[in-house]
């Protein structure tokens, strides 16, 4: 059975397995802001043929050095970057346990590669890639291909703001929690699975 499901994960998405991520930063340019925290939800699918989430997988990063720490971008997030009790770890560390998980589940479900599912997600791949390349770690997620929850939802349900789609998905938001990566990243996986599950496929082959 666990070999049968594996599979029916590699052929739903033509070989690529979707890894629901979501990140905070200091700013909006990935090449000098910060990365300050990264979050991911693997997706499985159950005995009745529906995508559903499996695990979370999360980080506090630290700054890279010389990294730029937008007071505006701080503010909205309500991050201290450099807070003790953050438990944060240096952005090589981050990125080597959030892909391991990844990598595993890509060994798994014998599949070839990584696809980003985010809300919006072409911002947050883009501070992955530049973080993956300053660290020199192989990077799982394709270079330019992504999932997007805000066109899924806005065919869907006609919303393309996150809390907006989740409400009328009928999907518990509460506004307080946002702007954390891993919370975001669980809402996000629960609307992309309630979406993908509307349109079934014969994944049988």
């Amino acid at each position: 059975m666990v070999h049968y499901l594996n599979k029916k994960m590699s052929n739903r998405f033509r070989g690529f397995l979707p890894v629901v991520t979501d990140i905070e930063t200091a700013g909006f340019n990935p090449n000098t802001d910060a990365l300050l925290e990264i979050a991911i939800v693997l997706l499985a699918i159950n005995e009745e043929g529906k995508i559903e989430p499996q695990e979370t997988h999360f980080c506090h990063v630290l700054p890279f050095p010389d990294a730029n720490l937008d007071p505006a971008a701080l503010e909205f997030t309500q991050i201290d970057p450099y807070h003790p009790f953050r438990f944060a770890v240096s952005e090589a560390e981050a990125l080597s346990q959030i892909f391991a998980p990844i990598q595993q589940a890509l060994e798994q479900y014998r599949c070839q590669r990584a696809v980003l599912v985010g809300h919006n997600p072409s911002f947050d791949l883009s501070f992955i890639s530049a973080a993956s390349k300053r660290c020199q770690i192989a990077n799982p997620f394709h270079p330019f291909t992504t999932f997007d929850t805000a066109t899924l939802a806005g065919m869907a349900y006609g919303e393309t703001v996150l809390a907006r789609a989740c409400k009328t998905a009928r999907i518990p938001f509460d506004p307080k929690e946002a702007h954390s990566a891993i919370y975001d990243a669980e809402r996000t996986a629960e609307l992309f699975c309630g979406i993908i599950n509307r349109w079934p496929l014969n994944t049988n082959k």
